[in-house]
């Protein structure tokens, strides 16, 4: 027998997936294997599920363990089994691509023996590649702010949203950060979802200037929150809930409610306690599906922006290819620079 063990089969809902070299660890500092990443996964099955469901999903691969290096599997492996679908996503290049996307809870397996930790799922499902069916807002502590602060900013997003007929289902990062997730109706756009997560963005600056910000640019964040609405540019993804997050101690992105993300300390949801919680009170975010929101609201904010405070775009990703209506992506101490030399 090898070092790190003999195949096993798992069942994941009746179906056996196999999972090789079960005992590899992945996360040293803990000692956690292969199989314990696995047997996390089934023991939270039902909420993975949901949070994958029929949506084109990105791998994050740790094929070595949380200390090696890892990369992102976009395109769906040559391997996979017939069982598991796919669905064709465009890049913003025009490119398009064939990624998996999880219906059932042996797929997660599937992945998770190739050394996937963390689900990326695009915010659209299969039937519907082009339309997001999810606004994510993501609320990311910059040097010098942490979790609590980024409760202050979701406590006030809450407001924002609900101001604009919205609903929002909070989760931690596995990070120091707070993700919020709106299931909308599929019928805008990509760059129409960005808009409206940028006046989001907007309006909760204007509401905590000192807290929060949605500079582009790092050198002009300062110790706040940024809501980072480029997270919902094509192509971009937010980890889901109950991935594992590449940290030592195996955390893990875990769905919360409102009356719970004040006490919540992030580090206290790994692998080896949500399972517990999750047997105790189930997947929080369950009742996501039953909902799909409009834009309405946060679109005619935008609109206000716009017209009213001369608001336009917001800079995309430098991956990106220029965009129509995009200010420069020239970064406002370069720009002055520029401008200095040329006087």
């Amino acid at each position: 027998m090898g070092a790190a063990g003999t195949a096993v089969e798992l069942d994941a809902d009746g179906r056996a997936v196999r999972l090789s070299s079960p005992d590899k660890v992945y996360f040293p500092e803990k000692g956690y294997t292969k199989r314990d990443v696995a047997e996390y996964f089934l023991s939270v099955g039902a909420g993975i599920t949901r949070a994958l469901r029929d949506r084109p999903t990105t791998l994050q691969r740790f094929v070595d363990g949380v200390d090696g290096d890892f990369f992102y599997q976009k395109r769906a492996p040559k391997n996979l089994p017939d069982w598991i679908p796919t669905a064709r996503i465009t890049f913003p290049s025009g490119r398009p691509a064939d990624e998996i996307c999880p219906t059932e809870l042996a797929a997660v397996l599937w992945a998770a023996n190739l050394g996937t930790l963390t689900f990326h799922p695009w915010p659209v499902r299969s039937a519907d590649t082009d339309h997001p069916d999810e606004l994510r807002i993501d609320l990311d502590p910059q040097p010098g702010t942490d979790y609590a602060d980024a409760v202050g900013a979701a406590h006030e997003l809450r407001a924002v949203l609900d101001d604009h007929g919205l609903r929002g289902w909070p989760k931690t990062s596995g990070g120091r950060g707070i993700h919020v997730f709106v299931p909308i109706e599929p019928r805008w756009t990509f760059t129409e979802v960005r808009r409206a997560a940028i006046a989001a963005g907007r309006e909760l600056e204007r509401r905590m200037p000192d807290r929060v910000t949605t500079a582009w640019w790092k050198e002009e964040r300062g110790e706040r929150i940024f809501v980072d609405f480029n997270q919902t540019a094509r192509d971009r993804t937010i980890a889901s809930a109950y991935s594992v997050r590449p940290h030592p101690h195996a955390p893990v992105s875990a769905p919360l409610r409102w009356d719970e993300i004040d006490d919540a300390e992030p580090r206290d949801f790994d692998i080896r306690t949500m399972p517990k919680r999750y047997a105790e009170v189930g997947d929080v975010h369950a009742d996501m599906d039953g909902h799909a929101f409009r834009l309405d609201g946060l679109l005619e904010l935008a609109d206000r922006d716009e017209r009213e405070r001369g608001l336009g775009d917001m800079p995309y990703p430098p991956e990106y290819p220029k965009m129509p209506g995009e200010p420069k992506r020239v970064q406002p101490s370069r720009a002055r620079h520029d401008e200095d030399g040329a006087a």
